[in-house]
């Protein structure tokens, strides 16, 4: 017996020593990051005004899109909360927003389908995920995520990988769109997958990219047909070691180009200090590349809200 008690105590210790890591790492980290004061909403969307013969599409903040095509509510990557990251009981380790969403559950109500790119904490917020489960919503996820999920009330729960699609209610088709990103949740998750999105109904194509490195292999949406929208994630890119994963301004707007899509919506930025780049940034270099196509730039803060003509 006495050596289960030193196993137990050798288990634990280990477990402090790795916590107390974590959390030397994380304010070593933010430490060093931009710290920037808590920014007001300027615009507040009225999603309930929306009708089911348009498309209608809220930034609420980093990967979170609230979109209405044609009565089809969907929910991209949803993340509410104050902070993201690591629960400890009843801490939070990991950033706070400096934006706040610009829905919350309530405003948003009952969507037909989210949509989670991949298993990051900022991109799949299990309290949010919890608030938002219903048997009225079907959940699309990546490849090795859904048992995160596990004992959550959705309609259905499907796994997309590679270039797999599915429909749902005979009208609205999900392709998975393969880019450059990683999936591991924590260090030993390596086996969760990542994946974007093409979202299709009534001859209307969104692309969601969640999060992703430069993929040069988004021209190959065009065979799909012309795509509408892009959302692409512009932040977290500095220090350079980050792009391996992350892409700059400047690539994001080229994939964009690549898709052949009519307009841009970026993502991923303006909500958590996530890197070393000042938070006003990606913007900025986004309109400089963009220059007198600027124009086609939609949803630049949150609470912004486009209408599809």
């Amino acid at each position: 017996m006495r050596w289960i008690l030193w196993s137990m105590m050798l288990l634990f210790g280990i477990l402090l020593l790795l916590l107390i890591y974590i959390g030397y790492r994380y304010w070593y980290h933010m430490a060093r990051l931009p710290q920037p004061s808590t920014r007001p909403l300027r615009y507040h969307p009225r999603p309930d005004r929306w009708s089911s013969d348009e498309v209608t599409i809220t930034w609420v903040g980093h990967a979170t899109l609230l979109i209405n095509l044609y009565g089809t509510r969907i929910l991209t990557d949803p993340v509410l909360g104050e902070r993201v990251g690591i629960s400890l009981g009843p801490i939070r380790i990991g950033p706070r927003r400096f934006v706040p969403p610009a829905l919350t559950v309530e405003e948003i109500g009952l969507v037909d389908l989210i949509l989670l790119s991949h298993a990051h904490f900022d991109h799949f917020d299990l309290p949010t995920l919890k608030r938002l489960a219903s048997d009225r919503t079907h959940l699309v996820t990546a490849r090795n995520t859904s048992r995160l999920l596990k004992g959550l009330p959705f309609q259905s729960i499907r796994e997309l990988g590679g270039t797999e699609s599915v429909e749902l209610d005979e009208v609205l088709r999900i392709t998975a769109v393969p880019v450059r990103h990683w999936g591991n949740r924590l260090p030993w998750n390596n086996d969760y997958g990542y994946t974007g999105y093409l979202i299709e109904k009534n001859g209307v194509r969104l692309f969601f990219a969640g999060d992703t490195a430069y993929t040069p292999g988004l021209r190959d949406l065009r065979k799909y047909g012309s795509i509408d929208v892009a959302f692409m994630p512009i932040g977290a890119y500095k220090p350079d070691a980050f792009q391996a994963n992350h892409c700059t301004p400047e690539q994001a707007w080229q994939m964009f180009l690549d898709t052949g899509a009519r307009w841009m919506a970026p993502i991923h930025w303006r909500t958590f200090v996530l890197s070393y780049e000042p938070v006003d940034e990606p913007m900025q270099r986004l309109l400089q590349v963009a220059g007198p196509d600027e124009n086609r730039i939609i949803l630049r803060e949150q609470g912004m809200e486009f209408r599809l003509r």
